[in-house]
């Protein structure tokens, strides 16, 4: 496993229950800014038995993006849903509502 895997994994164990993250959100935390790409390369060679919610990973537009096997993305949505994400009918997730707002230092606090 490569060193940028091992960061990206790190964030995304990170992401609560019931909450997502955009591939770039992920790619920016985990030190990797502008390479959402990589994000999703990482999490497509997870083992089926990982203990990292990759499902909580989605696109910038809300979406659960289309994967090479077939049905992966609704599995990803049924786990969505059961963590209590709700999908409008187009099939998007309200970021400003279920996106994963990670703490910010305030530029007053000492480092």
């Amino acid at each position: 496993m490569t060193p940028g895997a091992e960061r990206i994994y790190a964030v995304v164990r990170r992401i609560p229950r019931g909450r997502v993250a955009t591939y770039g959100q992920v790619a920016q935390l985990a030190g990797m800014a502008r390479q959402a790409r990589q994000v999703g390369y990482a999490l497509n060679r997870l083992p089926d038995d990982t203990d990292v919610p990759w499902h909580r990973v989605i696109n910038a537009r809300g979406e659960v993006s289309a994967r090479a096997i077939p049905d992966d993305d609704r599995y990803q949505r049924i786990l969505l849903s059961g963590e209590g994400v709700k999908f409008s009918r187009a099939g998007r997730i309200e970021l400003n509502r279920y996106r994963w707002q990670t703490p910010t230092r305030s530029h007053r606090e000492a480092p």
